[in-house]
């Protein structure tokens, strides 16, 4: 009896953890030379995102996006990690509050296979 229960806290514990590791998704964006890159990237539409803002300038910068509802600072030479979504299809703006020439844009679009 002790083994069935203990084999199946295992598969429990095994495929909980997959299922965790199979749900996040994350992009990267860098800052460098006052501008995001890549200026556009994609994420899968109806999955929630963990989005690492890593700021390489020697200045702070604040990621906003009004369609995101998403306010930000990433100091100088740091990074900070914020979730989005899961999102309908569509196209996100976003931009350096303290440098609207900076901006970009998430694309949420279905996941190829």
């Amino acid at each position: 009896m002790l083994n069935r229960f203990a084999s199946l806290i295992l598969w429990a514990v095994l495929f909980g953890a997959a299922l965790a590791a199979q749900a996040e998704t994350t992009q990267t964006i860098t800052i460098h030379d006052k501008q995001f890159d890549p200026r556009e990237t994609s994420i899968p539409s109806d999955t929630k995102v963990k989005l690492i803002i890593k700021n390489q300038d020697s200045f702070p910068v604040e990621f906003e996006s009004r369609e995101l509802s998403r306010e930000v600072i990433v100091p100088a030479h740091g990074e900070i990690s914020v979730f989005v979504g899961p999102l309908e299809n569509g196209r996100y703006p976003f931009f350096n509050d303290f440098n609207h020439n900076m901006t970009g844009t998430i694309v949420a679009a279905p996941e190829k296979k």
